[in-house]
């Protein structure tokens, strides 16, 4: 899934805008809608239809308002985006005290945003480095680091823990997505694709060139009972991922 072009949102307009300090766009007559109404009308057209064909017309519809009415709400699209982020940030739960340690708040954190970018597919094609810094996004920064507190990290490295598992997981995610969106224009399942490629295949497998990518290809198989199982390659990467955070703080308290 490629990534929008570059957000060119104000910062300051958009923080100001997301924490309700400054009055929404002016342009336009007295609004009729709340803000959170017109924001879950474009969540639910770019849910379904994707970011692209998200447009300010096309909100202003869904919500009955004219197109000039709707810069009531946001100053433009880029800032109607943002607003659109950080709500549906506020879909993930944080931490809420049954996590035992920073490993189990991490682990319910991860797995709460995998199944967010798979509501919310859009998601994935906005940039992440530059991310509206509205109040669900800080909440959730600081749940973060709450469960990283106070284990033997400093907090610059606090801060690189908590990068590494988000990276991790928009990459699993990512992946994740870009297989559905090439079953969806190709028209066919991963099930249906190998079904198609494994008498060929078979084929090659049996000259006995390639013995231990047929023992793992049949293993895998059997234990997936098909083809690749993206939820458990998800699981398993993110329990390494947490296991070599782990290991650097073990390694930092013997050597202290």
């Amino acid at each position: 899934m490629s990534a929008e072009p570059p957000h060119r949102s104000d910062p300051r307009r958009s923080i100001e805008l997301l924490w309700g300090r400054q009055e929404p766009g002016r342009r336009g007559p007295k609004p009729r809608r709340r803000l959170d109404e017109v924001v879950g009308a474009a969540i639910a057209l770019a849910d379904k239809e994707g970011l692209k064909s998200l447009s300010m017309r096309r909100v202003a519809e869904a919500v009955g308002l004219s197109p000039m009415a709707l810069y009531t709400y946001a100053p433009s699209k880029a800032e109607l985006v943002d607003l659109m982020i950080d709500t549906v940030l506020g879909e993930a739960a944080g931490p809420d005290g049954a996590q035992r340690d920073w490993r189990s708040g991490l682990e319910f954190m991860a797995r709460q945003y995998w199944a967010l970018g798979h509501r919310h597919p859009w998601m994935l094609q906005i940039a992440s480095q530059r991310p509206p810094l509205g109040p669900n996004f800080l909440h959730r920064l600081e749940a973060a680091f709450r469960a990283l507190d106070g284990i033997g990290l400093d907090e610059v490295e606090m801060e690189l823990a908590e990068g590494l598992v988000s990276d991790y997981v928009l990459g699993a995610v990512r992946s994740a997505l870009e297989a559905r969106e090439l079953e969806r224009q190709t028209g066919l399942t991963d099930e249906q694709w190998l079904a198609i490629a494994e008498p060929a295949l078979q084929e090659i497998l049996e000259d006995g060139d390639f013995p231990v990518l047929r023992r793992v290809g049949e293993a895998c198989r059997a234990a997936y009972g098909g083809v690749w199982d993206r939820s458990r390659g998800f699981e398993f990467g993110l329990q390494r991922v947490l296991d070599g955070i782990e290991v650097f703080i073990a390694r930092k308290r013997a050597a202290a």
